[in-house]
């Protein structure tokens, strides 16, 4: 929103230079965005991972002789997602005027409180819990507030991009040590369908969220080059699972997931972080910090910010262009099958403000 400015200072704010898009049309552009982008989001959820915490897994299979490191994990999973209503809440609050990401926010927070109720069900059916143990230790998590780790939209877009990967990432992993796949040698020898088949299901949810969040990064990069990739610099650079000074044994379950090889600082930078600069046109940590760095060091002149024509060249622009493209090529047909085309429909528009290469025409 822009700020209120005094009659004798308006003349003194900074023209958007002729053919370039002003910061409102850019804010306009991303919110139909994120409007089209829920909208799909919402209708392949119900059609493709619209299952129930309790029915769609056989508890009662689950097996009573777990190994006690899977019991450590599970429970860690179980304790992270008890802050489903704190994640949702704050996260909905902060975009509440954002028809598609508020409305989002709360489509996310109903499959993020599936995995809370799944969690807590493999612990429970472990027979390694008893369910008064559970109850106290619901209640001494929940005597916390989780709160956002940064205090703007953008910064915390990007943050659940990389979070939503690494808790993939988590679940994957745990999947496949469930079906007798680890090669670590204390868990040899382990097994169990039941878990196997939960841990999968959530990481299907998690990809979903993942490619949600990650779409949005795009369309910031794309019309806000610079601030997301200084926001991108700055997430990567304080990161840290959420709730991790919020759940008690946070050090044990940490401890345990990277002996199990789960999940650990080599997983972060080469599965989790490498893979979403991959997807989005970043070559690596230090190429973005390089570019970051140089793109500060090129002087600012009036009207249109010749400081920004350097960013491009720390990621793959074309690229995201191509994604954005893409994205709104998908919301389009969606809308066509539905009649949204006839009446309200979400169009690309490009940002001008793109450096051609030379030779290149401005419209190619």
């Amino acid at each position: 929103m822009a700020e209120i400015l005094p009659p004798n200072m308006l003349n003194e704010r900074p023209q958007t230079p002729a053919g370039l898009l002003s910061s409102r049309e850019k804010d306009r552009l991303i919110e139909r965005g994120f409007l089209g982008l829920y909208r799909w989001y919402t209708a392949r959820s119900q059609e493709t991972r619209n299952w129930n915490a309790d029915r769609s897994f056989d508890w009662k299979a689950l097996s009573k002789d777990l190994p006690p490191e899977i019991v450590t994990v599970t429970q860690g999973f179980f304790a992270v997602e008890q802050y489903a209503p704190d994640f949702t809440s704050s996260l909905l609050n902060l975009v509440r005027r954002s028809h598609g990401r508020s409305h989002f926010q709360l489509r996310w927070g109903s499959e993020e409180e599936k995995h809370a109720d799944a969690w807590e069900n493999a612990v429970l059916f472990s027979g390694k819990r008893s369910p008064q143990w559970i109850a106290e230790y619901k209640e001494r998590l929940k005597s916390q507030t989780w709160e956002l780790p940064f205090p703007d939209a953008i910064h915390n877009l990007v943050y659940t991009v990389f979070q939503e990967r690494a808790t993939q990432l988590n679940y994957l992993n745990m999947m496949k040590i469930a079906q007798g796949k680890s090669d670590k040698p204390h868990l040899a020898g382990f097994s169990d369908p039941v878990l196997a088949k939960v841990a999968q299901t959530i990481a299907v949810d998690e990809a979903a969220h993942y490619n949600f969040f990650l779409e949005g990064v795009r369309m910031y990069l794309y019309y806000y080059p610079q601030r997301t990739l200084e926001a991108i610099k700055n997430v990567i650079g304080q990161f840290s699972m959420p709730a991790s000074m919020l759940v008690p044994d946070w050090k044990e379950f940490s401890e345990t997931v990277y002996r199990a090889g789960i999940y650990g600082p080599r997983d972060f930078n080469r599965d989790v972080m490498q893979v979403a600069f991959r997807n989005l046109g970043i070559e690596s940590r230090k190429a973005l910090e390089d570019g970051i760095r140089k793109t500060r060091e090129v002087p600012d002149f009036d009207g249109y910010n010749h400081r920004t024509t350097a960013i491009f060249d720390t990621f793959d622009y074309g690229m995201v262009e191509g994604d954005v493209r893409r994205l709104h090529l998908k919301i389009q047909d969606y809308e066509k099958e539905i009649g949204f085309d006839t009446v309200d429909p979400t169009e690309f528009v490009e940002n001008p403000a793109i450096p051609k290469k030379d030779g290149q025409a401005a419209d190619d």
